[in-house]
């Protein structure tokens, strides 16, 4: 071999190793920011801070804990160890008290050092969740296998809207591990999120030990089966499988310390005095009529609640003195929603203490029953939470209220200067649908798409600036009715979770949805690494059919907007070659639209699909006696008549239109005279949900003397159709729809006017 080849081949072999030794001590780049919830405001500056293992670890003995919980996730999540000798090289804890808000922090990354300032160790700790957005998603699974890591520069001040920030979990329907209430946990602290709301009683299973009473853990705590699909669905069948659990005093304790580490408080509720068979079976002599009953094995709202009675008084104040020493935080949630008075009504001793204490009713009997109850929870420093119902007969004195049922409870409350947290089943009620996907598993019903979700602004229009401070915040909630593991918790709860992260921490002018859908593309990376089950609805498609001059277009939209849409309109599946979607689609004859989200080589979403039939009614003028409720106003009135039948599964999609205990008097105009041969809509008879069909419809022609009165019976079938074979000659349809009226004891909203959802009103 000559020198030459024999130098050249040395040479060469020497670069491969500078290089191979160059490329595995480059330095990583730095994770750009996209932090969630969206900070007050962030500077991206230049340069970055390189974290190894020369790093030191600095902090006030105030924020000792935090500082622990930082380097724990550090070290734990790579191969870095961070150094204990001094160093100019920092991450610095920095106590300001000249951060008004305790919850409120600075994060100043520079490249010599990290500074997390705060005036409390909570504000500290928020500082350390967004410095953690801006490491690798690797730390969060302990997969990052370098010794170095680059930070970006960036400056934050950060501080959240509002002071409640929660979410809740019902484990009375289905119960879960400590494991998993713990990762339920972590994921809420990673969004800021600072109260969980931990729902322990229910008809259906008591899942906290109270050691005065054993039998709630013996017998309450179990059911001898559990329904099978959807409560809609008849008849009722049953799995014949014993089903239940509890948690000890000894594991809460544990879960309330885990989450105070992590500046979560943990609010329990205790149901009373309805949601109570479960305590009633194992304590019957609680109830008014004392007669042996089992705990629930199916959905809904059943009769037989706690009595007045002294016994149960003194039952409910010792069970609240072991929970209360169990929970260290400000309230105690009592419940007090979907009470039927039914027994109340027969009970000689329930009657008794109406007379007794001048009572006018059984409402006002609900409202002395919370009143007592929360005397003496006030006389252990405590103070309680209600759901919106304990407004009726009169509200408690020091009560916070929960408002579900719309936002009314909360104007009325506020109003009264009693601080309210919103929790509409419109926006916040993670159990309904969340996709139009035909596939999505089962949910109670309705539809809160995330969109939705992030939509939601907590204080309503209707509350002055003065009244808008006894807002505190807002809370997600999730019933497991039909949740039996804890991946389909995951699956309901995530994405919206992190939507409403936003809403409760970020200031309003902050929120813009096209970026949090950029920022949450990143997120969801971060859920993968974490092993969270949540549902990835980012690329499928949604479709807003409009009008104009009796011709329907429907605009196709998509959250990711570096993706292609593809459509057919003959009812097959778009591929890679089908039509690529740049305007809204002209309607003018019955088709089938399918489309999907394409990258440039696949498809990346589900099938979007939509009939859309043509019939006499579209695009003509129509009228309505009463606007729909805001909640369900879909796309306006033209909804009835745009062609499009609304989902059988979700009554909250943009098709169905609710109204709440209202009559509704729809008028057609067709433009001229029409010949007709049939009328045809549809009613939502969701009866879990206080949907209601309507008893009575009458049609009727103005200008024509043919009124016909139609009576509807009522099923168990989730939707009632109306169809009217008819030939008549006529301008005008009229249709009066009467409100199903008050529903009925022993239903859910017993004693509140039902809803009603009308669909496509088709007319051939």
């Amino acid at each position: 071999m000559s020198i030459f080849r024999r130098t050249t081949r040395i040479l060469l072999c020497t670069t491969i190793v500078l290089l191979h030794t160059s490329c595995f001590n480059k330095k990583p780049e730095a994770v750009l920011p996209a932090i969630i919830p969206a900070p007050l405001s962030q500077n991206i500056l230049d340069g970055a801070f390189t974290l190894n293992s020369n790093t030191q670890l600095v902090f006030e003995n105030e924020f000792k804990q935090v500082a622990e919980f930082l380097k724990s996730y550090l070290e734990n999540g790579s191969n870095i160890q961070l150094t204990e000798t001094e160093s100019s090289h920092k991450i610095s804890f920095v106590k300001d008290e000249n951060i008004a808000n305790t919850e409120g922090y600075e994060l100043t990354v520079s490249s010599d050092e990290i500074v997390i300032s705060a005036s409390s160790p909570t504000g500290a700790f928020y500082g350390v969740q967004s410095l953690r957005q801006l490491l690798p998603i690797e730390f969060e699974n302990g997969t990052y296998k370098s010794t170095v890591v680059t930070i970006q520069n960036i400056a934050i001040k950060d501080a959240p809207q509002f002071k409640y920030r929660g979410m809740h979990l019902d484990v009375g329907r289905h119960f879960f591990s400590v494991d998993f209430i713990k990762k339920y946990i972590d994921m809420m602290s990673m969004l800021k999120m600072n109260t969980f709301h931990w729902h322990l009683t229910e008809d259906q299973g008591w899942r906290i030990e109270i050691k005065k009473y054993p039998k709630l853990n013996e017998v309450a705590a179990y059911r001898k089966e559990t329904l099978i699909g959807h409560y809609s669905d008849q008849p009722h069948q049953f799995d014949g499988k014993k089903y239940g659990g509890f948690y000890t005093q000894e594991e809460v304790k544990d879960i309330v310390k885990y989450a105070s580490n992590r500046q979560i408080t943990v609010i329990p509720e205790i149901e009373m005095p309805g949601h109570s068979v479960a305590a009633l079976s194992a304590y019957p002599e609680l109830g008014c009529t004392g007669k042996q009953i089992d705990v629930a094995t199916k959905w809904g709202v059943f009769d037989d609640i706690y009595c007045t009675k002294e016994s149960t008084f003194n039952f409910l104040e010792d069970v609240l003195d072991e929970v209360m020493a169990l929970f260290p935080g400000k309230y105690i949630h009592i419940g007090g929603d979907e009470a039927p008075k039914t027994r109340w009504k027969t009970c000689k001793n329930c009657q008794r203490v109406i007379k007794r204490e001048g009572l006018k009713d059984e409402h006002e009997l609900q409202s002395y029953f919370i009143e007592r109850m929360e005397k003496y929870i006030n006389s252990k420093g405590k103070q309680i939470i209600g759901w919106d119902e304990i407004l009726e007969g009169g509200l408690a004195p020091n009560a916070t209220v929960m408002s579900w049922r719309g936002i009314g409870g909360a104007v009325t409350a506020a109003k009264e200067h009693h601080d309210v947290i919103l929790t509409p089943g419109s926006h916040c009620y993670f159990d309904h649908y969340q996709s139009t996907n035909e596939d999505e598993p089962v949910a109670i019903g309705g539809f809160l798409p995330l969109e939705k979700v992030y939509s939601f602004n907590p204080i309503p229009e209707e509350l002055t600036t003065e009244e808008a401070k006894y807002v505190l915040g807002a809370q997600g909630n999730v019933w497991t009715e039909y949740m039996q593991t804890e991946d389909k918790v995951e699956y309901m709860a995530f994405p919206r979770m992190i939507a409403l992260s936003e809403v409760v921490w970020s200031a309003n002018k902050n929120k813009d949805y096209k970026n949090f859908i950029t920022r949450l593309e990143l997120y969801q990376k971060r859920l993968d690494v974490r092993n969270v089950n949540y549902a990835n609805h980012l690329y499928e498609i949604t479709g807003i059919t409009t009008l104009k001059e009796g011709i329907s277009y429907v605009a196709l939209s998509s959250s990711s907007k570096d993706k292609m849409i593809r459509y057919t309109l003959d009812g097959s599946n778009p591929t890679i070659k089908s039509s690529i979607y740049t305007e809204p689609l002209k309607i003018d004859k019955k088709v089938v639209v399918k489309a999907a989200s394409f990258s440039k080589t696949s498809q990346v979403s589900s099938v979007f699909e939509q009939a859309i039939d043509m019939h006499k009614a579209i695009g003509k003028k129509i009228t309505l006696s009463v606007a729909p409720s805001k909640q369900y106003s879909g796309n306006g009135n033209e909804s009835l008549i745009n062609g499009i039948k609304g989902s059988d599964k979700r009554y909250g999609d943009k098709e169905w239109l609710g109204f709440d205990g209202k009559d509704v008097e729809i008028t057609i105009d067709l433009g001229v005279e029409t010949n007709i041969n049939t009328i045809s809509t549809r009613f939502h008879n969701g009866n879990g949900n206080w949907i209601y069909a309507p008893s009575q419809v009458v049609v009727s022609f103005p200008g024509n003397d043919e009124i016909l009165p139609i009576e509807l019976e009522h099923s168990s079938d989730k939707i009632v159709d109306l169809k009217l074979d008819i030939k008549i000659s006529t301008r005008y349809v009229k249709l009066k729809i009467a409100n199903f009226g008050v529903i009925p004891e022993g239903k859910a909203g017993a004693g509140n006017k039902a809803w009603l959802f009308i669909d496509e009103i088709i007319v051939e």
